[in-house]
């Protein structure tokens, strides 16, 4: 089992949404697990992000990093499949969806899911009910899972841990209103985690022991030129409102660090906590926000593939980089990034 491996740095993840986009993020898991030198102890996740946490959870408790990396490239390999042949063709990295995805987005600018798609289909119920294990995940799963999903109709963050973890629950966190109806669990109506949290990082911090908190990130911190046209302005807004959440916390982060690294404080247990949290990043090429919005339900194989190989050059750059710094120093500074005016 991964757990068994003694010596090895506790890391938490924090995995973002994106859509497909978080095949970026497969490509990041996929070179940590192959380096093999951390151990998970805790993921939260949000829609893509939380498949992907879902998934190495699966493989873990198939047996170990491999197993974790056999099932991301599974999950992955199947979404692929998921669109009709005649919605993909090659596109390269100047991504847009084609003409009939293209009509699906339109129409739900006029109807609902609940017009367009009564009977609820969802091509992702039946990967993920057929490829993970949920009653296994839920009994020895060797890392703590924080799967993020958003109250429809109160707005509060829904965070399904191991013992709630479901196919449902999973859908939950990926299901963009525009598309899909509400997803019932327990009588509440969930949309996408994004909207409260994209991910969550203080069930890292509270319920975790490690100090090493690992953000993988599908969308800049740091935008470049303020939008002017139309479509820009749209795509743009769409991101902010997606990581507005996540940008509070991290700036809350930011702040009780401030307040902890005061000598005037008498510190305490809480103090002592939040200074020795430690933060890293891995961040995707901030090219990608810039793609067109329909490129996150792109499902096209060369495409994904194409991710995958991006984000697994991100991680191998930040591992040889900062890898050795996991257990001794943050590779992050939060106070210029999200202290800022």
């Amino acid at each position: 089992m991964f757990g068994r491996s003694h010596g090895k740095p506790l890391l938490n993840l924090a995995l973002q949404g994106g859509g497909a986009h978080g095949a970026f993020t497969w490509g990041v898991l996929d070179a940590l697990l192959e380096a093999g030198i951390y151990r998970f102890e805790g993921i939260s996740g949000t829609s893509a992000g939380a498949m992907n946490a879902v998934a190495v959870a699966h493989g873990l408790c198939l047996g170990g990093p491999d197993e974790a990396r056999a099932t991301l490239a599974a999950f992955w390999g199947r979404v692929a499949d998921t669109l009709p042949r005649e919605m993909t063709q090659p596109m390269g990295t100047d991504v847009q969806a084609p003409p009939g995805l293209q009509m699906v987005f339109h129409l739900t600018r006029w109807f609902s899911p609940y017009q367009l798609n009564p009977l609820d289909y969802n091509p992702l119920r039946k990967i993920i009910e057929s490829l993970f294990d949920f009653d296994r995940i839920r009994r020895a799963a060797p890392v703590k899972l924080f799967v993020a999903a958003t109250n429809a109709n109160t707005g509060h963050l829904k965070l399904f841990q191991n013992e709630e973890l479901s196919a449902d629950a999973l859908l939950a966190s990926a299901c963009l209103p525009s598309m899909q109806q509400a997803v019932k669990i327990g009588g509440e109506a969930y949309w996408d985690g994004g909207y409260a949290a994209n991910p969550a990082v203080f069930p890292l911090f509270k319920f975790c022991q490690s100090d090493d908190i690992l953000l993988v990130l599908l969308s800049p911190m740091i935008h470049g030129e303020t939008p002017r046209t139309a479509s820009e302005i749209q795509r743009r807004a769409m991101l902010l409102g997606f990581n507005s959440a996540f940008l509070r916390e991290m700036r809350l982060f930011a702040l009780l660090q401030d307040m902890a690294d005061d000598a005037g404080l008498i510190h305490g247990q809480l103090e002592r906590q939040l200074r020795a949290m430690r933060f890293h990043a891995i961040q995707a090429d901030p090219s990608l926000a810039e793609l067109d919005h329909s490129s996150q339900a792109t499902t096209h194989g060369p495409f994904l593939t194409w991710l995958r190989d991006e984000g697994r050059a991100a991680a191998l750059r930040w591992l040889q980089l900062h890898g050795q710094q996991v257990g001794r120093h943050a590779t992050l500074d939060l106070k210029p990034l999200f202290l800022r005016n």
